[in-house]
């Protein structure tokens, strides 16, 4: 750790983004198609990442799930490749790696192919993307796929514990939060569904493409504009269909969730800062994070190191429609109350004077920016992490994100606290056996009440006797406490 801060602490300031500006190039296609490539000539392949505002941040209840189910028909039968079978055999005669993923706030399409390949690479994306046919057999296929990882997920006790808190968390919003969707939605779903999709979200002013790897900038921008450059541009999506806010948490939410499992798992979530509207608190959110889970601060020794718990996390999930703020870990029954007291206290220490050194923080922005480092390794990898923050915060934002990481001071940190944790509506959720539960007696009103502070009892002293009225005329008023 020393040599680290030695090599970040000799950088200056902005180097971050200094190095960043000289392996990415962006460019905007006038129809609005946003293009970033990325150089990186290690080894002679190429990724090309296309990247669209979608995902479940746009979902309504009738369309839970719908925008993963999405991404699942985009690699299908197109007006190119009509045949379903002929998109597989094009992608094995490019030699192309290909997946897709969908997020709370993207979703992306990404296929990894050698140098040579990048023309056909782009086509191939391209007549997937422009051109989807929505084929009912293949549509009634991926839906028992979807479901079939639906199922899969729901099998897990975590995963169960996780839905149920996100619906008390999201309240009446939470489809868009819910990226795997609602089961019954999904079955439900038609062609024309999907065509509703595409019609609204899929254009070249909400979509970025990313070409990473092998590859000469100035070369794939012109390749990227005579293949994607006649995609018509479309109307806003969030004009003609936009997101409402997340409502607020107004009070403490307490859940007890049964499941057959061994530990104790503790789960308490907060409502963070949105990056759009508090994009200082997410550097922050990221800094707080980093010093309370470092193997060595206060808050692992009081909390882990003392036997209390065996494991505590602290996570902010950076997202633009509200990011959540969570604390998890896992203890034992008979340590679950101690562990979970000892929690509120150490969240309170924060507040402290001298709680966050300057030492630890120097540390933890040097992680960071070694973290940052390593993931331009890769440029598969780092096409996705591209194409997460455009999505989410704008690309500007990941521009500078180290630097603005390294500007964050003790007072900052302690002002997040309060202003997004400390006191604030929080949902506390535990998942243990239901043996468990009985032996403890626990209630979901308890869990709620947690970190509440006790009401002070009334002084004790002598009784006051009722102040006489006799002397006060009409009108009269007092002053200073003088009649």
């Amino acid at each position: 750790m020393a040599i680290v801060l030695a090599l970040v602490v000799a950088v200056p300031a902005a180097a971050q983004r200094a190095d960043l500006e000289k392996v990415i190039r962006r460019t905007v296609l006038p129809n609005g198609l946003e293009v970033v490539a990325v150089e990186n000539h290690g080894v002679p392949l190429v990724t090309l990442e296309l990247v669209v505002r979608n995902g479940a941040f746009t979902q309504s209840p009738e369309f839970a799930g719908l925008a993963h189910l999405y991404e699942h028909m985009f690699f299908k039968a197109n007006a190119k490749f009509p045949d379903p079978d002929e998109t597989i055999n094009r992608a094995s005669q490019l030699g192309a790696v290909f997946n897709a993923s969908t997020r709370e706030e993207l979703v992306n399409y990404y296929l990894t192919i050698s140098s040579d390949s990048v023309a056909a690479g782009m086509d191939f994306l391209a007549a997937a993307l422009l051109t989807p046919k929505f084929l009912a057999d293949e549509l009634a296929r991926e839906r028992e796929v979807v479901i079939g990882e639906y199922d899969q997920q729901e099998s897990s006790p975590f995963f169960r514990f996780d839905q149920e808190m996100g619906r008390r968390l999201w309240g009446a919003e939470f489809s868009r939060k819910n990226t795997i969707g609602d089961r019954e939605v999904i079955r439900g779903t038609t062609p024309a569904k999907m065509r509703a999709i595409k019609d609204l979200y899929y254009h070249p002013n909400n979509s970025l493409l990313i070409i990473a790897g092998d590859v000469d900038p100035t070369a794939v921008f012109a390749l990227a504009e005579r293949i994607f450059g006649a995609w018509p541009r479309g109307a806003d999506p969030f004009v003609a269909a936009p997101v409402p806010p997340i409502p607020p948490l107004t009070k403490n939410v307490g859940y007890v969730h049964e499941e057959a499992v061994n530990a104790v798992t503790v789960q308490i979530q907060w409502h963070g800062p949105s990056v759009r509207k508090d994009e200082d608190a997410t550097f922050v959110a990221d800094v707080f994070s980093d010093l309370l889970n470092a193997p060595g601060s206060r808050f692992q020794k009081k909390l882990v190191d003392s036997g209390l718990w065996e494991g505590v996390i602290v996570n902010y999930y950076t997202l633009n429609n509200v990011g959540p703020i969570t604390v998890s870990g896992q203890t034992s029954p008979e340590r679950l109350r101690a562990a979970l007291k000892a929690l509120d206290v150490e969240l309170r220490e924060v507040l402290k004077t001298g709680y966050f050194n300057l030492e630890e923080m120097n540390a933890a922005k040097a992680q960071r920016a070694v973290s940052s480092a390593f993931e331009r390794e890769k440029a598969s990898a780092f096409a996705h992490t591209i194409g997460f923050w455009w999505s989410v915060s704008g690309l500007e934002y990941y521009m500078k994100y180290v630097d603005e990481m390294a500007r964050r001071a003790p007072a900052q940190l302690q002002d997040y606290a309060r202003k997004y944790i400390i006191d604030r509506p929080r949902v506390v959720g535990v998942l243990l056996a239901p043996e468990a539960r009985r032996q403890l007696g626990l209630t979901d009103d308890e869990l709620a009440r947690w970190g509440v502070p006790s009401p002070r009892p009334a002084p004790v002293g002598p009784a006051k006797r009722p102040p006489s009225t006799a002397s006060v005329a009409p009108g009269s008023r007092r002053i200073g406490g003088v009649r």
